[in-house]
C-alpha cells in the first residue's frame, strides 16, 4: 500500500490510499500517541496590557460582579455570610443579591474535585457537551455509540444509546439542536447525521453535503439559532451550509488554504460566522455578503503560530477565543482585524512548521513567548498542551461566572481554567491518564464534564468540608456575627449521581 509525506501548511501527514488525504484529526491503524507529551509551561507573568484597554474587561467585571465588590474587598471578603450581612444590614440594592454577587460567590467556589461518571472501556472519548439547559448531556466515543445522559435532579443516568452510522474513524464532533430534541454528528464521511436523543423518536437521517469524489470529514459543525441550517467546516479547505427545510447544501465557500477544524456562528443572529484552520488564521464571515463565486471574508485574525483548532464565542458577535497548536489561546475582537504583513508573517512561521502534532512532542520554541507582526489578540493564555487531536477551548457560563474564564482540555489530562483578565491560571485539574479533548461546564451550576482519551467522563464539582452552605450561614447571621467559625459539611453523593452543590 503505497504512502507519502504531505506538509502542507507546515503539518507532515503520512497518507496512504485509506484516507485519501490529509487529516487534522489522523485515520490510522499504527496511530502512535506519545504517553508523555512535554509539559505545560505556565506563562508566570501574562501581559494583559492590551486587554485593559479593550471594552471586554469593563464588560467582564461587570458581568461578573467585580464592579460592584471592590468598595466591600477592603472590609470583608466575598463570602457568603459577608453578603448575607450586607443584605440584611440594607447594603444591597433592593436587599437582594444582584447577578453579579452570585457570580463573585460562584467564583469562590470553583470546581476542585472530580468524580468518575461513565468509562467505556479504554475507548478514546472525543466528544461531551451539555445541552443548553443543561438537562441533557451527550458523549461520543471512539467505540462508535453516541450516548444521551438525564442530568435533571443531581442525576448521571443513561437514556439512550445510539449507534453511529458510517464511522470512518471515530466521531469528530457532535451538536445539539436548540431545541433540544435531535443531536447532529460527523466523522469522516460525505454526510452528517442527525439523530433524536429521547426512546420515543428514531428518527436517525443522513444529511447530503455533496463534497466531491475525495475523502472527506466534516471537522466541526453548529446549528443556527433558529434550528433552518447547519454549519459545517471540512478537511477540503471549505465552509458548507446545510438548510434543514429544503433538505440540501446551499452554500459552500473556499474559507481556508487547509482543513477547516473549527467553526461557530458568532451570536444568535446566526448571520456572523468564525473559522479557524491549519494555515493557523481566524476569519470572521457575513453571511449577508457570501457568494460561492467570490467569497470574501470580513476581516482576519493573524497571529497564531500553528494551525487552529477550536474557537468559542462570547456570544456577541465581538469577542472570540481560540486554540492553537502553538500552544496557546487567543482572545480577540472581531473589530480589530490583521493586516495585509500580518496575515503574511502566519503563514510564513505556519508553513514553516515541520513537526506532527498528533504524535510528536511540542518544538520546545512553541514554549517561548513570540509576538507576531500583525497580531491584534487581546490576550494570550499560555499553560497548557495541544497535541494529538483537536482540543477544545470555551468560555465559561454568563449565568454562574458572569464570562469571567476561559477553560481547555489539556494532552497532559488536565482540564485548564484561566481568569479572562488576568490571563492566569485559577483552577488546574489533574484526573484523567490521557489527553482531555472536550470539557463542557454546565450552564447553570459550578460543574464540568471531561471527556478524555483514556476512555472516561469525569465530572468536576466543589467539595470543600469547611464550606458553609447558604442554608446554614443564613440561620447563624440571625443568631450570631457572622465570625463564629464552625463548618458545614457538603452532602455525600452516590457513586452514579452529581454531588450536590452549594454554589
Amino acid at each position: 500500500m503505497g504512502a507519502h509525506c504531505c506538509t502542507s501548511s507546515g503539518q507532515i501527514r503520512f497518507i496512504t490510499q485509506d484516507t485519501g488525504g490529509s487529516d487534522s484529526e489522523g485515520e490510522s491503524e499504527n496511530e502512535v500517541v506519545d504517553p508523555s507529551p512535554l509539559a505545560s509551561v505556565v506563562d508566570a507573568n501574562p501581559s494583559n496590557k492590551k486587554i485593559m484597554e479593550s471594552d471586554i474587561y469593563a464588560l467582564v467585571m461587570q458581568s461578573s460582579g467585580r464592579w460592584t465588590d471592590k468598595k466591600w474587598l477592603s472590609k470583608f471578603s466575598p463570602t457568603v455570610p459577608n453578603f448575607i450581612a450586607q443584605r440584611q444590614l440594607g447594603l444591597k440594592r433592593q436587599c437582594q443579591f444582584t447577578h453579579g454577587d452570585r457570580c463573585v460567590l460562584n467564583s469562590r467556589f470553583l470546581p476542585c474535585c472530580d468524580l468518575e461518571i461513565a468509562s467505556y472501556h479504554r475507548k478514546k472519548a472525543f466528544c461531551g457537551i451539555y445541552s443548553e439547559n443543561g438537562d441533557v448531556f451527550l458523549s461520543a466515543c471512539q467505540d462508535q455509540f453516541i450516548r444521551v445522559y438525564d442530568t435533571r435532579k443531581e442525576n448521571f443516568k443513561l437514556i439512550k444509546t445510539i449507534k453511529a452510522r458510517d464511522v470512518g474513524w471515530s466521531v469528530l464532533d457532535t451538536a445539539f439542536s436548540p431545541d433540544g430534541l435531535y443531536a447532529a454528528y460527523s466523522s469522516w464521511s460525505d454526510c452528517i447525521h442527525l439523530c433524536s436523543i429521547y426512546e420515543d423518536d428514531d428518527k436517525h437521517e443522513a444529511l447530503h453535503f455533496d463534497p466531491g469524489d475525495h475523502s472527506f470529514c466534516i471537522f466541526s459543525l453548529m446549528f443556527s439559532s433558529d434550528n433552518k441550517e447547519i454549519l459545517g467546516g471540512a478537511n477540503d479547505g471549505h465552509l458548507y451550509v446545510y438548510d434543514r427545510e429544503s433538505n440540501q447544501r446551499t452554500l459552500k465557500i473556499k474559507a481556508h488554504d487547509d482543513d477547516v477544524n473549527t467553526v461557530r456562528f458568532a451570536d444568535a443572529s446566526s448571520q456572523i460566522m468564525y473559522s479557524g484552520g491549519d494555515d493557523g488564521l481566524c476569519k470572521v464571515w457575513d453571511r449577508r455578503t457570501l457568494r460561492e463565486e467570490r467569497p470574501v471574508p470580513v476581516g482576519i485574525m493573524a497571529g497564531h503560530c500553528d494551525g487552529i483548532t477550536y474557537i468559542d464565542t462570547k456570544g456577541d458577535a465581538r469577542f472570540f477565543v481560540s486554540n492553537s497548536k502553538d500552544q496557546t489561546m487567543k482572545l480577540w475582537d472581531v473589530r480589530c482585524f490583521s493586516n495585509q504583513e500580518g496575515i503574511e508573517a502566519t503563514k510564513k512561521v505556519v508553513s514553516s512548521q515541520q513537526w506532527d502534532y498528533r504524535w510528536q512532542k511540542a518544538p520546545r520554541r512553541m514554549t517561548k513567548k513570540r509576538d507576531l507582526e500583525g497580531d491584534t489578540s487581546v490576550m494570550t493564555y499560555r499553560g497548557h498542551c495541544v497535541l494529538h487531536t483537536l482540543i477544545r477551548c470555551k468560555f465559561s457560563p454568563e449565568a454562574s461566572t458572569g464570562q469571567r474564564y476561559i477553560y481547555t482540555g489539556c494532552a497532559t489530562g488536565s482540564v485548564v481554567v484561566y481568569d479572562i483578565l488576568t490571563g492566569k491560571i485559577v483552577r488546574k485539574l489533574n484526573g484523567h491518564s490521557s489527553c482531555v479533548r472536550d470539557v463542557s461546564w454546565h450552564p447553570y451550576k459550578n460543574n464540568i464534564i471531561s471527556t478524555s482519551w483514556d476512555g472516561t467522563l469525569r465530572l468536576w464539582y466543589y467539595n470543600d468540608n469547611n464550606a458553609y452552605t447558604l442554608e446554614d450561614c443564613e440561620k447563624r447571621v440571625k443568631h450570631s456575627d457572622c465570625s463564629t467559625k464552625k463548618t458545614a459539611k457538603v452532602k455525600k453523593t452516590k457513586r452514579n449521581s452529581f454531588p450536590t452543590l452549594y454554589n
